[in-house]
């Protein structure tokens, strides 16, 4: 119970003030959030979302500012399949009071085969953009047709 008083306590009664032209206004109370730059924060979002991944049949990778869902599409039931997933998270989303937004989200297709169709997917009612690399922490994922990634005429779409 001691852990759950000490978390309450790092979480409630921040306030902050941002200067402005050189003018620094009164502090106002931060209701949401943790401390920016606290080594807890990142901690306590993981044990947040730890569910996240519960009724969805794609593959879910968790980080510290977010997460990544993916899987390989062989046909459509596959595609269908990933879009189903994300209303899932829209989903969990909302029983959790987690706002999503999907504009920072991005659909990326990793594959060897000559794909024409685009990738169109939506989150919360808006559509995901879809682009050739996307930087997940400190790694950067490109598309590149010389990528070994098994069959030649499969896919791994990853949504960020």
């Amino acid at each position: 119970m001691r852990v759950v008083v000490w978390i309450r306590e790092f979480l409630v009664g921040h306030t902050q003030r941002v200067r402005v032209g050189g003018q620094l206004p009164e502090e106002v109370s931060v209701t949401s959030g943790v401390p920016q730059g606290s080594i807890l924060g990142p901690l306590l979002f993981l044990a947040y979302i730890n569910d996240i991944w519960r009724n969805t049949w794609s593959a879910i990778r968790l980080f510290t500012d977010g997460c990544v869902i993916f899987r390989e599409t062989v046909n459509n039931n596959d595609v269908e399949r990933l879009q189903i997933d994300l209303g899932r998270l829209r989903e969990w989303a909302v029983e959790n009071g987690m706002k999503i937004n999907p504009g920072k989200s991005k659909a990326v297709s990793f594959t060897r085969a000559q794909v024409n169709d685009l990738l169109n997917y939506s989150l919360l009612d808006q559509v995901i953009q879809e682009a050739s690399s996307c930087k997940l922490l400190l790694l950067l994922l490109v598309f590149s047709p010389w990528a070994g990634l098994g069959r030649d005429h499969s896919s791994v779409r990853r949504l960020v």
